[in-house]
């Protein structure tokens, strides 16, 4: 594939993204970092995090690591008082923290499971803008990370499917709730080689199958749900809000 040519869309910038210390999170973050925002990049660890903010910083990226869960509200809170205290405002934030604890259908899942599916990936993606609110500059942007799976969830992961289904919705009523200064968009991305779903896309015969159901036949890169996620959150999609970008190759998502 041929090199993207970067532009600056995102000069002058804030933006935080969560669980940004390695596979999409931390190429969204590169990506809004290589176009001129100063970047806040968070996880669980502040190992991951000090060593992904000097990656960040010998390419000449403004960058920040802030250790937070965001299940954990004063570690949320933590995560805005640092980013407004060292650079005054936040411009865009990408919600991208999620788990998957279980596989298997929906109704043999265990409610402990499901309580931490929904902990994570709805209820904490909901908080977190609840706190980034106050501090949302007018002409703002929020990117909800989402998956193919919200549209047709895998039988072996199916309650992680439904999860992120919510998002779409989410995406919709915050469009509207934040309108008109803070526009409000989702990425749903495909089969993404990371450490997340790394139990598929090591095997062999696993992952040219999974290739073989997309029409451009590959799996996607990092790099490309951060080139859809910086167009969702630049000026160049200032007329675009409540949308949800499906990022999958042409895998079957919707009509």
């Amino acid at each position: 594939m041929a090199k993207t040519k970067i532009g600056k869309r995102f000069h002058g910038k804030v933006a935080i993204v969560t669980a940004s210390t390695l596979g999409i999170g931390f190429s969204i973050a590169e990506r809004l970092g290589l176009e001129g925002a100063s970047v806040v990049i968070s996880s669980r660890r502040q190992k991951n995090v000090d060593m992904a903010v000097e990656k960040l910083k010998i390419q000449g990226i403004e960058a920040l690591g802030v250790v937070c869960h965001v299940s954990n509200a004063e570690q949320r809170k933590n995560l805005f008082d640092r980013t407004v205290q060292k650079y005054g405002k936040i411009d865009v934030v990408v919600s991208n923290a999620a788990v998957s604890p279980s596989f298997g259908s929906i109704l043999q899942t265990q409610e402990s499971a499901i309580d931490k599916l929904w902990e994570v990936n709805v209820k904490a993606a909901i908080l977190l803008l609840k706190d980034a609110a106050p501090h949302l500059q007018k002409g703002s942007a929020v990117v909800l990370i989402s998956s193919v799976s919200a549209y047709q969830s895998p039988s072996s992961w199916a309650m992680y499917g439904v999860s992120k289904t919510a998002l779409l919705g989410l995406t919709k009523a915050l469009a509207a709730e934040m309108a008109p200064d803070t526009r409000v968009n989702c990425v749903a991305p495909g089969l993404v080689p990371t450490r997340f779903v790394e139990y598929v896309t090591k095997d062999h015969a696993v992952r040219e199958e999974n290739e073989e159901k997309t029409l451009l036949k590959r799996l996607g890169t990092t790099e490309d749900m951060a080139a859809a996620t910086a167009f969702l959150a630049s000026d160049d999609a200032s007329y675009i809000t409540g949308e949800t970008l499906v990022v999958a190759g042409g895998m079957p998502s919707r009509l």
